[in-house]
């Protein structure tokens, strides 16, 4: 392992939440940090060596990445070629580009599923709209985009033949429609060593409209022998991939008690924000001990938690107000997080709350409490 990691330049593609949190673990490291996005505003702006720059360019990701040692992402809409060839200059990239590039387009993510036995809901691949129509048969189903989905966006449910006119005119897959008890998300590491630790299972709760976590709980209350059967299919899906980084592996579980995955990010996710409370290693120090190739951080609970996205609401837009705040802020156990975004829109994430208590139903309450009185208007 290397001692002096904290003299490493470590690069990230991306300079949104995920960044401006994975900044903060930095600090506490010693981890000099350079970033780079296309949006000048971006929450990261401010708090690191920050270059502004599209994340799909070649000749601005080559440019930028010289100038690090180890570089890593906080969102996979990125230029692979790019990363390929500073892991040949030298540079060490995790999660590696190849792994990126696999797990940028959902087909690719569903034929390794498929090919490494990791349980999975039935899928057909598909290449426009008409081949959508053509699949009737198949229905109900969702419609995902192959490439570029994020945040509920490139997702289209489609129940009968009345709503194939919602189809996707790009290539993309149909997934059967799970009719699943809960979802769920297993956030699991692994360093160069080969070590690897996982989180306990989170449970998600959607949006009805965005197909965005509105809130998750942690841990999930689910039984002994689910629990185990998700934490062992996260901890393959890490390996099978051969992967160096953190992975979050979101998951269903069936009615009949089955624990298929949906899809992974191979970074800090939406469903390890809590962690930075609530266990005893944040996932974004996590992220850096895997990257760095330390020693990797216990995942143990340290209280049971759960977490709120605060969403800019539906009809606002312009610059971002936080009507409730010093209600929510008196709460015991509430920790508020606000991503330095100054412009709202609907449904845009403008932060997050994490929340924990010794009591599930106190946890219940105060969810319910902060989705209420926390607004995000103009």
């Amino acid at each position: 392992m290397h001692s002096q990691f904290s003299q490493q330049k470590l690069g990230v593609l991306g300079g949104g939440q995920l960044g401006r949190m994975l900044i903060q673990s930095a600090l506490d490291l010693n981890i000099s940090v350079s970033i780079l996005d296309p949006d000048k505003h971006a929450p990261c702006s401010f708090m690191a060596d920050f270059h502004q720059g599209k994340l799909t360019d070649y000749d601005t990701v080559l440019k930028f990445g010289e100038s690090c040692d180890i570089l890593t992402i906080e969102i996979e809409n990125v230029n692979t070629q790019a990363l390929k060839e500073l892991v040949k200059r030298g540079k060490k990239v995790f999660p590696q580009p190849e792994i990126i590039e696999l797990i940028q387009d959902k087909r690719t993510q569903k034929k390794f599923f498929e090919e490494f036995r990791i349980p999975t809901a039935e899928f057909l691949l598909t290449e426009n709209k008409e081949a959508v129509v053509k699949q009737k048969d198949f229905l109900p189903a969702v419609n995902k985009l192959g490439r570029e989905g994020y945040d509920g966006r490139g997702v289209q449910l489609l129940r009968s033949e009345a709503d194939l006119s919602k189809a996707f005119d790009a290539p993309g897959l149909l997934e059967k429609l799970i009719d699943f008890e809960k979802e769920i998300a297993v956030i699991v590491a692994r360093n160069e060593q080969g070590e690897v630790v996982s989180y306990p299972a989170v449970e998600m709760v959607f949006h009805p409209e965005k197909n965005l976590v509105e809130y998750l709980f942690s841990p999930a209350q689910l039984s002994g022998p689910l629990l185990q059967e998700a934490d062992r299919i996260a901890r393959k899906v890490i390996k099978s991939l051969n992967m160096v980084g953190l992975l979050a592996v979101e998951m269903f579980v069936t009615k009949e008690g089955a624990v298929l995955v949906n899809e992974v990010a191979p970074r800090p996710h939406n469903s390890g924000h809590q962690s930075i409370e609530a266990n005893s290693t944040s996932q974004y120090e996590q992220h850096l001990r895997s990257i760095f190739n330390l020693p990797l951080g216990a995942c143990t609970t340290i209280l049971p938690s759960a977490m709120v996205n605060l969403l800019g609401e539906d009809g606002y837009e312009g610059d971002a107000v936080y009507k409730g705040f010093e209600e929510v802020a008196k709460i015991q156990g509430v920790h508020v997080h606000l991503y330095g975004k100054k412009i709202t829109k609907p449904f845009r994430k403008m932060g997050h709350v994490t929340i924990v208590d010794t009591s599930l139903e106190s946890l219940r309450q105060k969810v319910e409490f902060v989705k209420q009185t926390l607004k995000v208007i103009v």
